[in-house]
């Protein structure tokens, strides 16, 4: 086992006296990793006295002074989704400003190929046209070949003609229930696919090849790691494929990043055989499922958030996506195998449905082992929560695993659809963390309107500046520190998704770090979204080099 002294550096450890609020953390410039775990933190002369008295070989490795965080821990993205993206149309600026730009690259793409052709990362409020694609626009890109372009949230699809035809949509078809399809002053469907809608088309789309996809999220590793994300939440897919055995073949061609997988409830329900093979359940591995996810309503900027005011300038409150009998049906589950409980709740009348519900419930174990217990159950996004959500949340020991880089991103249509007032509201993480919930940071990438949306450094800004990309203010009053986001984004979140011994620099802890080549704490809060990553380590080994690249 190889034993190896980092020093001249600037290590960042955070006190374990709590996991939010006003959370204390120091520096270090010494730390010792033995095999893939971290024998030992404090001062150079400290390690080396250490190493001395204990007789043991090591390597030296010298930080130059260089700041070293723990791995980022994004707890809430779509990783085979996002993977699916590197060869899908992206439908962000700069490539993509316009509807009539996006006809150009569906255009483009029918050139190259004769099957399906998908996109994603579409956002109206970027557009000038001030609206989303329809079947007709897409036609005059691609009409003999089937389109499906989602919007940056994931919660609607924009389809041309022969995707509508292959799925058996026309004016006939009824909205599924938390659904609805689009439809013109006629009556006909515009290609525009809302919520459960969207599944219509999702279940027609053919599954990419194994080995094809695999490669892909291989691929992907790379670049997370190069993020220095050493931990991801696997947080389901639109349709029914099953994503677990995936990552185990990923794995096997050098895939290194920690995974917690959740099944979409909504697409297993009904197999009675479904079950979780106990050795899949244990935490304390590189992969382990952990739980069930359910969408309880749709997004903001789509306008199917389920509200309890109504959507600027309109009497809609969104769409309630989830039925009581699945509800009731997956905390069953959960419950009887030990699972977390995962609840998509953007809208206050979402919230305040799934935090009243949980909070009837004692927690239940979720994992049997000798580390800390991940909660019983989290709430995705949580958007505009209220403060007796908030407090009940902290009672009952329910975690909120929320995304800063949506108001950072999408604040066109946040502000058309909130007002500026309503928006600085939205994402209260600051009153969160003060009422004492256990809150995480993540991407949810693919569904975020940022042209590389697995960005911690981005996301982090958001938080610290509460200042949008384009300079809009969204809510000062709500910014947290750097510490706390950094705490949010590795302790937090590895919490909430439930990796053991990992997201902190700590004795007995895996050596998941990065090494930046940036001081993020000498620099204005304005330039966080410049960071970039030298080094990431995950269990002990380096994954990431930038000196390295050519």
């Amino acid at each position: 086992m190889e034993t190896t002294l980092f020093y001249n550096g600037k290590i960042l450890v955070f006190e374990d006296k709590q996991h939010s609020g006003k959370t204390a953390c120091s520096f270090v410039d010494g730390m010792i990793l033995s095999g893939d775990k971290i024998l030992k933190l404090g001062k150079e002369s400290d390690m080396r006295d250490f190493l001395k008295a204990e007789n043991l070989d090591f390597r030296e490795e010298n930080l130059k002074g260089k700041c070293v965080i723990p791995g980022f821990v994004d707890c809430h993205e779509h990783p085979v989704m996002l993977a699916h993206t590197m060869e899908e149309i992206s439908a962000l600026p700069p490539d993509v400003s316009s509807i009539e730009d996006l006809v150009e690259k569906v255009r483009l793409a029918r050139e190259r190929r004769d099957n399906w052709i998908l996109g994603w990362g579409c956002d109206e409020g970027k557009f000038p046209e001030k609206r989303l694609p329809n079947r007709w626009d897409l036609d005059r890109g691609a009409k003999d070949v089937p389109v499906s372009i989602v919007r940056a949230c994931e919660h609607i699809r924009c389809c041309n003609s022969l995707a509508l035809e292959i799925a058996g949509i026309d004016e006939n078809t009824k909205d599924p229930e938390g659904g609805h399809i689009g439809r013109d002053e006629n009556g006909v469907p515009n290609g525009i696919l809302y919520e459960n809608a969207r599944n219509l088309v999702a279940e027609v789309i053919p599954h990419h090849d194994h080995d094809e996809e695999v490669e892909l999220l291989r691929k992907l590793g790379e670049h997370l790691s190069a993020q220095g994300i050493t931990s991801i939440g696997e947080m389901g897919n639109l349709s029914s494929k099953d994503n677990h055995f995936i990552y185990y073949d990923v794995a096997k061609r050098g895939f290194k990043q920690n995974v917690s997988l959740f099944y979409m409830w909504e697409f297993y329900k009904d197999k009675e055989d479904f079950k979780i093979a106990p050795e899949h359940k244990v935490l304390d591995q590189q992969i382990h499922v952990a739980g069930l996810k359910l969408i309880g309503d749709g997004s903001f900027s789509g306008h199917t958030a389920w509200t309890d005011v109504p959507f600027l300038g309109t009497d809609e409150c969104g769409i309630s996506t989830c039925s009581d009998e699945l509800l009731e049906s997956a905390i069953k589950f959960c419950k009887e195998e030990g699972l977390q409980l995962s609840f998509h709740a953007m809208g206050k009348r979402a919230i305040d449905r799934i935090v009243n519900r949980l909070y009837e419930e004692g927690p239940w174990s979720i994992g049997k082992s000798d580390f800390n217990e991940p909660p019983f159950a989290r709430i995705e996004h949580v958007t505009e929560p209220s403060d007796e959500d908030i407090r009940k949340a902290a009672q009952a020991g329910i975690a909120f695993a929320t995304q800063p880089i949506f108001l950072f991103s999408e604040i066109e249509s946040y502000e058309k659809n909130l007002g500026k007032d309503r928006l600085r509201e939205t994402y209260p993480i600051r009153k969160m963390l003060d009422m004492g919930v256990l809150v995480g940071l993540s991407t949810d990438a693919p569904a975020t309107a940022w042209a590389d949306p697995t960005d911690p450094w981005a996301n982090i800004k958001g938080a610290v500046t509460r200042t949008a990309y384009n300079g809009v203010d969204t809510g000062k009053d709500q910014r947290i520190t750097l510490e706390e986001a950094i705490l949010l984004y590795t302790r937090n979140s590895a919490k909430i998704a439930g990796f053991q011994r990992r997201g902190a620099l700590k004795e007995g802890n895996y050596g998941d770090f990065v090494v930046l080549m940036d001081d993020p704490f000498e620099m204005k809060p304005e330039d966080l979204g410049s960071v970039r990553t030298m080094r990431t380590y995950i269990s002990g080994e380096k994954v990431f080099d930038r000196e390295n690249i050519r």
